[in-house]
């Protein structure tokens, strides 16, 4: 039989449509709505792709992948309200699905661990304020506003995943892990920015209230020293008063008005303190804890800036005497312009129980 009579195999039949489809996910096109506009391009991939590593996200920038209206864009291009942009077909890690979830599993078992003890679960945050454009907690202390430096999540955090309906939450300012009180959370970037430009430009009343050690002296009204940021040898950041000429400070100033003189506790019979309203007109790190230290009136309960020795006798119970087991500041008061209305809101949060009691009963404290 001659050799062209063999029959050649049969080439291989392409796949059917619908298995094409099935193999090769399409790309997906997304309309830029105004609450995002002017975010960086990598943030805004970032948050719309969730779960997917950064590294891959600005991989697929480089490539070209992703398109702003059809052309090519850098991960620093800013994205205005009606853009259109192109996402490809990208894979969740298994890994950052695995920690969500296992997030999510802890979170719903018994909230997020504090730093001092306890649980300080999502849905126990006190709401001070809500509407569609932004939220105002009391935030408990000992619970930081969000991860980082040792912290596995925070305040922010647990809101998200208190609230998956939500499509945008973002910490509008920050309050230290041991401060409690108001913090701002914005429902729009709309509002995010435009809260945020009140803080940057000073036009919001932030007042706190902090038990200072000893008897400050009424007529010291106002503390104008510049800070200094360092870090520790274990890399832990520090805050210190500099002069005000000195090339790395940055001025802060710290309006002081006397609340009441508080007489000494039974654990430190030695030391009286003063309850001060404290306003800062600057917000930097630590500011009203550095200030009132260099004055020589740390907070009571500082484990930074305070009276260590100090600090260690408030702990105790002597003869019935509450003890003191965190740091005594609170942010109480907050004035600001709403960012949709534009009228003033003026919030309050109340002396937490565990500051209350540590007064004597005669001592006034203005509550919300």
């Amino acid at each position: 039989m001659p050799a062209f009579a063999t029959k050649p195999p049969a080439p291989p039949q392409p796949a059917a449509p619908e298995a094409t489809a099935k193999a090769l996910p399409q790309a997906t096109l997304v309309t830029v709505d105004e609450d995002y506009a002017g975010q960086r391009l990598d943030n805004f991939l970032i948050r719309q792709l969730k779960g997917v590593p950064k590294t891959h996200v600005y991989r697929i920038i480089r490539s070209g992948e992703v398109r702003i209206n059809k052309g090519r864009a850098q991960a620093d291009t800013r994205v205005a309200a009606g853009d259109i942009v192109r996402l490809p077909p990208v894979r969740t890690s298994e890994r950052a699905g695995q920690k969500a979830q296992a997030m999510a599993q802890e979170v719903a078992r018994h909230g997020a661990s504090s730093t001092v003890g306890g649980y300080a679960p999502a849905a126990e945050f006190p709401v001070l304020f809500e509407d569609d454009f932004l939220l105002a907690i009391d935030k408990p202390a000992g619970v930081a506003v969000h991860g980082g430096s040792g912290v596995s999540f925070g305040v922010i955090e647990q809101l998200r995943m208190a609230r998956p309906e939500a499509d945008f939450l973002e910490l509008v300012h920050r309050l230290d892990r041991e401060t409690s009180g108001i913090l701002l959370i914005a429902k729009r970037r709309m509002a995010l920015k435009l809260l945020q430009e009140q803080f940057r430009e000073r036009e919001t009343d932030k007042v706190y209230l902090a038990l200072a050690s000893g008897q400050w002296p009424a007529s010291q009204r106002v503390i104008d020293q510049a800070l200094h940021k360092y870090l520790l040898d274990n890399g832990e950041r520090r805050v210190k008063v500099v002069a005000n000429e000195h090339p790395d400070g940055m001025r802060s100033v710290t309006l002081v008005k006397v609340r009441a003189a508080v007489p000494a506790s039974p654990a430190a019979p030695a030391t009286p303190f003063t309850l001060l309203e404290v306003t800062i007109k600057t917000g930097r790190t630590h500011q009203i804890r550095v200030h009132l230290a260099s004055a020589g009136h740390p907070i009571a309960g500082d484990d930074k800036y305070g009276d260590f020795e100090l600090n260690k006798a408030l702990q105790k119970s002597v003869d019935g005497s509450a003890p003191l087991k965190r740091m005594f500041l609170h942010a109480w008061s907050l004035k600001f312009n709403h960012p949709k209305t534009r009228k003033a809101i003026q919030l309050q949060a109340p002396l937490p129980d565990e500051l209350q009691q540590f007064l004597p009963p005669e001592t006034t404290t203005p509550q919300g």
